[in-house]
């Protein structure tokens, strides 16, 4: 599933990851769990008119996806929505917790920059300083800045659309990739652009910004981002696993993945007679739960809880990781993807803007996530579910998430604009 530089790269991101994006406390009871909360998260005798309008469409999108689960997650001024949907296991009427762990795909890019941009505030690197000061042999290494890496302008070609990587993740599906590994394809093939003359995603530049944080912090990645991330924030169930840990913590449901990872290096739709045949049912998704995600590291290994990963991003984008000159500078970083429509997805340093929402989608065999925050009205949205692209293509969560914004800005100013 190859990426691409146009707003298409927010739908279609998938196991690539490059595809084409306050401590909560809630109590949550084990199963199919609704809450109807207030704006203050106090417990309301409905719940929100919102939720009641796209939980019908929610059911019919997985159905017409053939997405097995899924759970959606709204904090807003017009009241609070936990849920899941589906099932935790395919063929089984056995629901998912809202408080399961799941692999967030690209949304660890987030942890990944929000990292590197607190090295910058205490002045360790520089957003102007070139990769080659920290790494070497690097193409354009002497040119492409921190900056670069960040907003995905370096150029460097994306490993994980290679196709003998994907016919490898095939073959050896438990393999543990290592950075070296990883960048030597990346480096293999020819960049994209000149630095700093264009945007493609490439997880190559979030592999590299990984070996930086370890190099400046003398600490692996996943101890520095819990440190600097997860531990303020009093979060226990948000990390970056072992690269040779292929473990979900329970609970958890299972993944599922339509198709190869080779028969979609260049598209997330398998072809129209695979497509029949899901249909149909002649085709089942491969169970990929325990598969190992090490090629994704820093990239997108990471994995998390519905409610943990909203406290994360509303601290990320309201404020609280960085001083108020450098995330207003982040915020404003962002770049759209269709020149012509500013309100278009775009991309900053370290995240994605959807409209008014920041945040990223994450795409990674068996699972899709979007996470945004609003700081305008204050209202997050976090979905996920249990495959990462439909046969025909769709990401589930993404299209869940526009769901939600479509029916919020029926009742609040959340725009239903911004594609995830």
């Amino acid at each position: 599933m190859a990426t691409s530089a146009t707003p298409q790269y927010f739908s279609n991101e998938a196991k690539r990851l490059a595809r084409g994006m306050y401590a909560v406390t809630l109590a949550m009871a084990i199963g199919v769990t609704v809450c109807a909360c207030g704006g203050d998260g106090t417990l309301t005798s409905s719940e929100p008119a919102y939720a009641t309008q796209a939980r019908p469409q929610i059911n019919a999108l997985l159905a017409d996806t053939m997405t097995s689960g899924a759970v959606v997650y709204v904090q807003s001024p017009r009241g609070d929505w936990l849920e899941s949907f589906g099932t935790a296991v395919r063929g089984t009427n056995t629901p998912i917790p809202t408080n399961a762990h799941f692999r967030v795909g690209s949304v660890t890019k987030t942890w990944t920059g929000t990292v590197i941009l607190q090295l910058v505030q205490e002045g360790k690197l520089s957003l102007s300083d070139h990769v080659s000061k920290f790494i070497a042999n690097v193409p354009n290494g002497d040119s492409i800045t921190i900056g670069q890496l960040l907003t995905m302008r370096s150029g460097l070609y994306n490993y994980s659309t290679n196709l003998a990587f994907n016919q490898t993740l095939d073959s050896q599906p438990n393999k543990v990739w290592t950075a070296a590994e990883l960048l030597s394809i990346g480096f293999s093939e020819p960049v994209y652009f000149p630095p700093g003359a264009d945007f493609h995603y490439s997880n190559t530049n979030t592999v590299l910004l990984g070996l930086i944080i370890q190099q400046l912090t003398g600490m692996s990645a996943a101890d520095a981002m819990k440190a600097r991330l997860f531990t303020p924030l009093g979060l226990t169930d948000t990390y970056l696993p072992p690269q040779d840990d292929t473990s979900l913590r329970a609970p958890s449901p299972h993944g599922y993945q339509w198709g190869t990872n080779a028969e979609t290096t260049n598209s997330d739709a398998l072809s129209p007679e695979r497509q029949a045949a899901a249909k149909n049912g002649t085709l089942q998704p491969t169970d990929v739960t325990s598969v190992s995600t090490s090629w994704a590291w820093t990239a997108g290994s990471g994995i998390s809880t519905v409610t943990e990963l909203a406290a994360y991003v509303q601290r990320m984008v309201g404020g609280g990781f960085l001083n108020a000159d450098l995330q207003a500078q982040r915020l404003a970083s962002c770049t759209a993807l269709k020149p012509s429509d500013p309100m278009s997805a775009g991309y900053c340093l370290g995240l994605a803007r959807f409209g008014t929402f920041y945040g990223h989608t994450g795409e990674i065999p068996g699972f899709n996530t979007f996470m945004g925050y609003d700081p305008a009205t204050k209202t997050t949205i976090v979905t996920w579910t249990t495959a990462a692209a439909a046969p025909d293509g769709r990401a589930p969560a993404n299209a869940i998430a526009r769901i939600i914004m479509g029916e919020l800005s029926k009742t609040s100013e959340v725009p239903s604009e911004g594609r995830p």
